[in-house]
């Protein structure tokens, strides 16, 4: 995809740097640049209508559940809308994405927060907190990098291709100075110590994603069936994204991979895009979801992504996670559709995503993508 694509779709002046192999950090800081000023834009323009979604007379409790990965941007929401809302209560469990959407359809919660798009089989159950003949939305309010964590002492820097990842986290590649990975890193010295592959235990929306991404590009490796389950043995399971960083984190020579905004102080793996080294960050991963088309055959309140994945412009981010919104166009209960009426528009505010922005780190869902969510949150009743 050329770069004058990506720079038009983020709103980069003409006639700035053009990406090339000695130049993907020139790019990457100029988008970046764009970034903090659009955020800052956001910033500005929601402190002035509406913020935190007040609507002066709701009341009541409102659950959620669903996306760990979300986690720090849910709270920042909660606490923003709560404080509008002095007699609302929200509460969201971070209990996973394949979690969080089985209890919004048996009616446990009133909504739900997936980094996995409803599938075909979930799109035709029917849930009991919906009035008949409702359909479901599904809109984007989370967009942020997965990142490769890693904790290997001595080792500061890292870059690791797709098909090197996907052979140590398929268990082929058991140490850390294995020639795929010494490969990689040409010059870097590196230990002589087991890899411990630290994956997700759970049904998780950010394994998906990252199979997904390696299914499209080590397929030769990575041939299993793409799901939210990690569909491989060996290595350490751990549930949520808190669990695997935690692992990771108190590990020996362990890696794994988790949202961006939960990496702390870790270190985090460039992936190769194209002919380049590419770290994570929110720009990159907008990007990629500016580029992506819509899945296919969706309702008109349905804005699920077909993430596209092989992007080679290093301004690019493919290893990225959406985590969605989902719930009921028209609830059974009018008072809870109000409350979802009202949390789920300050969600897909300008203000609701300068905050996860500003909280998380995740990159805002901007221009149409962004008034089109807003549009079908409106009009949940």
């Amino acid at each position: 995809m050329p770069t004058s694509k990506i720079k038009a779709i983020l709103g980069l002046e003409k006639g700035s740097n053009t990406t090339t192999e000695g130049t993907t950090n020139i790019m990457i800081n100029t988008v970046k640049a764009a970034s903090i000023v659009a955020i800052a834009a956001l910033s500005l323009a929601g402190c002035a209508a509406n913020e935190g979604g007040s609507t002066g007379d709701l009341t009541g409790t409102l659950n959620g559940a669903g996306a760990s990965s979300a986690g720090s941007a849910q709270e920042a929401w909660i606490a923003a809308f709560q404080t509008a809302n002095g007699n609302v209560t929200v509460n969201y469990d971070p209990s996973g994405s394949g979690a969080g959407r089985e209890s919004f359809f048996a009616g446990a919660v009133q909504f739900a927060g997936t980094d996995s798009a409803l599938n075909t089989d979930e799109l035709a159950l029917v849930s009991p907190l919906c009035a008949a003949d409702s359909g479901y939305f599904e809109v984007p309010v989370y967009v942020s990098p997965i990142a490769i964590i890693y904790n290997v002492e001595g080792v500061d820097a890292l870059n690791l291709a797709p098909a090197t990842i996907a052979g140590i986290f398929k268990g082929e590649i058991t140490k850390w100075d294995d020639a795929a990975i010494a490969a990689d890193n040409p010059g870097v010295m590196l230990p002589s110590l087991a890899i411990t592959a630290v994956h997700r235990s759970d049904d998780s929306g950010t394994t998906k994603n990252f199979s997904d991404y390696l299914s499209k590009n080590a397929a030769d490796i990575w041939d299993a069936e793409v799901g939210d389950a990690f569909p491989y043995s060996g290595g350490e399971a751990a549930a949520g994204t808190s669990g695997v960083v935690d692992a990771v984190t108190t590990g020996k020579g362990t890696i794994g991979y988790a949202d961006a905004s939960k990496a702390g102080d870790l270190g985090t793996a460039n992936i190769k895009v194209g002919d380049a080294w590419v770290a994570h960050s929110p720009e990159g991963a907008a990007a990629v979801v500016a580029l992506s088309p819509r899945v296919e055959g969706r309702s008109a309140t349905d804005m699920a992504v077909a993430i596209d994945r092989t992007l080679t412009d290093a301004a690019a981010y493919p290893l990225v996670l959406v985590s969605y919104l989902i719930g009921c166009n028209d609830y059974e209960d009018d008072a809870v559709g109000a409350l979802v009426n009202a949390y789920a528009s300050y969600l897909t505010s300008v203000d609701g995503q300068s905050t996860a922005a500003s909280a998380a780190g995740s990159a805002p869902v901007t221009g149409a993508v962004q008034e089109e969510a807003a549009t079908i949150t409106a009009a949940i009743k």
